[in-house]
């Protein structure tokens, strides 16, 4: 039931996102572009963590991604620390906390640190076999993936306007901090994940491919890619091409890695 449920979950997010790139979909619908899309690969992530760590690791994966990158947010938002000055606009509709950083954002960390973790996972389990007592090797292996997106995503979302930096930075407009504090958020993240769920090593299962996180971390920074070239945005979009392409690459060499040591 799950697998069914999940792949046509994906299915449907790269319907979507080719809507909303060629530009296809009813006009009503785009100021909901980004929650609706965030929404539909959050629940991607946790049907999947389900299957392979449970629902109960999954939620705490999910409450310290929220916590952590919802505290960075809001102290770099406020002090401008691990981040550099920056401030997000009206265009992210919902609710704000503390009238600063909308909450769509701390889902939208999760939404692509699972992937990240997965594809983490799965390429340290190649390379070593012995994900116990690795937790904070695998958690910097998550955050160089995840960081990686934020290369393509970061200038796309500046130059629609969903947030501005107020201090100028070298990478097109953006300051290199921000990406040490990304992969700080990340790190933290996944490293408490690591050590306090303590899970056991992934394995492929049929009910929620190991793969298809690959697949959603190649959907998100496809659209993301696709939206870029759209702009105009060309150097952005070939940095977080070259950026993205290897975890993509890494990832399903170490998944099908997996599949033959199971056999499936």
């Amino acid at each position: 039931m799950r697998r069914r449920l999940i792949g046509f979950l994906l299915v449907l997010y790269a319907v979507l996102s080719v809507l909303f790139v060629a530009r296809w979909a009813p006009r009503a619908w785009y100021p909901l572009a980004v929650p609706l899309l965030t929404l539909l690969a959050l629940i991607i992530t946790f049907l999947h963590g389900s299957v392979h760590v449970g629902w109960r690791n999954t939620g705490v994966f999910f409450a310290l991604s929220f916590v952590v990158s919802l505290g960075m947010e809001t102290f770099g938002v406020r002090t401008g620390w691990a981040f550099g000055a920056y401030h997000y606009t009206q265009k992210l509709t919902g609710p704000r906390f503390w009238g600063l950083v909308p909450l769509v954002i701390p889902l939208a960390w999760f939404m692509m640190m699972y992937p990240s973790w997965v594809i983490a996972r799965t390429l340290w389990q190649r390379l070593d076999g012995r994900p116990r007592g690795q937790a904070w090797k695998i958690a910097a292996l998550a955050g160089l993936a995840m960081t990686a997106w934020d290369v393509l995503m970061d200038p796309l979302m500046v130059h629609i306007g969903q947030w501005v930096w107020e201090t100028k930075g070298g990478y097109f407009g953006i300051p290199a901090r921000n990406f040490l504090g990304w992969w700080l958020t990340v790190f933290i993240t996944v490293g408490l994940f690591e050590a306090l769920a303590a899970p056991g090593p992934l394995r492929e299962r049929k009910e929620a491919p190991l793969g298809w996180m690959v697949v959603l971390y190649g959907l998100v920074g496809g659209s993301n890619l696709a939206l870029s070239v759209q702009r105009g945005l060309t150097g952005s979009a070939l940095a977080g091409f070259w950026a993205m392409v290897p975890w993509l690459v890494l990832g399903g060499m170490a998944v099908r890695g997996l599949q033959a040591r199971t056999g499936k």
